[in-house]
């Protein structure tokens, strides 16, 4: 009796305490269990570490040509004294772009800029996409109609397409490119929302909160819309990915960031015809984008893994 007695205690201690941890703590075990979200998180962590401090690790001003400074050339190659450049000799890690600036500073000010890019459009979109989504999936009827068939026009082009010509009509620069991307985000967000919307407004606790007099609002707001951004939260991560790529192949095309502005894709654009002959200055810039690319990338499946109950079981 009394081996029986301790093991029903110790299976309701056990019981107490699984359900004393929280939702958030068992999806954040699961996150950590997942090695490419980890490789993802200190990517990320360190283009964020660099965009914070570039003002500070930056050795030269990235606007500024280096004319009448220091004795260097046009696409000058990288010069790093612990690979055997002369001491004598200004140092620059990533060598000198066509205007005679200094690569390397210009790298990681376009750290900074991408990453306000990405953030920025996709803030933008959420907004717009989540209400829109909510206002849809609440109420139905001809409202959702209307909605979605709006949203379904906007998909029915290919993003990058359909953002080259909403700048065309705005005209070049970097504020219309970020208009442009968080149009053609908005669609994305409005129907991930839809959908959780559609699911969760026929919960029970929706209903006991209609029944007790609660207005639209509040059921949208503080009854469906919290427990709807799971799914938004992993859209978000990706498409910030996907910002950031098309931002940078709107500069490539001339359509975003203006020179001397230091954005990866306009540095691209700027030095692709030296592909051959300077190819530190393509490579660089390239690199950072699917660097930057793949940290979000990685970040948004493992945020996906942990927060879909359906794999709980696998990655639990």
């Amino acid at each position: 009796m009394a081996e029986e007695k301790s093991k029903s205690n110790q299976s309701n201690s056990e019981g107490l305490s699984l359900k004393s941890v929280s939702l958030w703590q068992i999806t954040w075990r699961r996150f950590f269990k997942r090695k490419s979200a980890l490789v993802g998180l200190a990517i990320l962590a360190v283009l964020v570490f660099i965009a914070l401090t570039a003002q500070w690790i930056a050795p030269y001003d990235p606007y500024k040509p280096l004319i009448g400074i220091e004795q260097v050339q046009r696409r000058e190659k990288p010069c790093i004294h612990l690979l055997g450049c002369p001491m004598d000799k200004p140092q620059h890690l990533m060598g000198i772009d066509g205007n005679v600036r200094d690569e390397f500073s210009r790298i990681l000010y376009g750290a900074r800029l991408s990453l306000i890019i990405g953030f920025s459009t996709v803030s933008l979109a959420i907004i717009i996409g989540t209400v829109l989504g909510a206002i849809g999936g609440y109420f139905g009827g001809w409202l959702d109609n209307i909605i979605m068939r709006i949203m379904d026009v906007l998909l029915a082009f290919p993003s990058l397409i359909l953002a080259i010509a909403i700048v065309s009509v705005l005209g070049p620069g970097l504020i219309n490119a970020l208009i442009a991307i968080s149009i053609v985000s908005i669609p994305a967000y409005a129907r991930v929302m839809r959908a959780s919307v559609l699911s969760i407004r026929e919960m029970d606790y929706v209903s006991a909160t209609r029944a007790l007099g609660g207005s639209n609002f509040q059921i949208i707001f503080y009854r469906i819309l919290p427990n709807a951004l799971t799914p938004l939260i992993v859209q978000a991560t990706l498409g910030i990915a996907s910002a950031i790529l098309d931002a940078a192949a709107l500069s490539f095309l001339g359509l975003g960031a203006q020179p001397p502005t230091p954005e990866w894709g306009s540095m691209l654009g700027s030095e692709r015809n030296q592909v051959f002959t300077a190819p530190y200055l393509v490579f660089y810039p390239g690199f950072m984008i699917m660097l930057t690319v793949l940290s979000f990338n990685l970040l948004g499946d493992g945020l996906r893994d942990a927060l879909d109950p359906r794999l709980a079981h696998v990655h639990g």
